[in-house]
């Protein structure tokens, strides 16, 4: 490799490394549980990744998956399919066993 060539690499590494520092921080998170650590070592060890790789995946899933919608919403969005008078029990009167008595 020529000398000019050799030269540059360093400079271009340097840079990838200084643009890549912008767009990441450091995160560190004090008074961890041994309990916790333990469990984060040991799902990172089943999903082949480090303990590190593991909590960002844990963070990212976390707090930028789409947010979690409670009943109220749910049942708001549900379809409006019939009449109550559709949902209605009927309570067998023919005299058929009782199978769960």
């Amino acid at each position: 490799m020529p000398t000019r060539q050799r030269e540059e690499l360093p400079r271009i590494g340097l840079a990838l490394l200084s643009s890549m520092e912008a767009l990441m921080a450091d995160l560190l998170v004090r008074g961890v549980e041994d309990g916790i650590v333990q469990a984060l070592k040991k799902r990172a060890g089943a999903h082949g990744r480090s303990a590190e790789a593991e909590h960002r995946a844990i963070l990212a899933a976390a707090l930028l998956s789409p947010p979690r919608r409670n009943l109220a919403e749910l049942l708001a969005a549900m379809p409006d399919v019939g009449l109550d008078a559709d949902f209605e029990r009927h309570v067998d009167t023919s005299g058929a066993a009782d199978v769960f008595g």
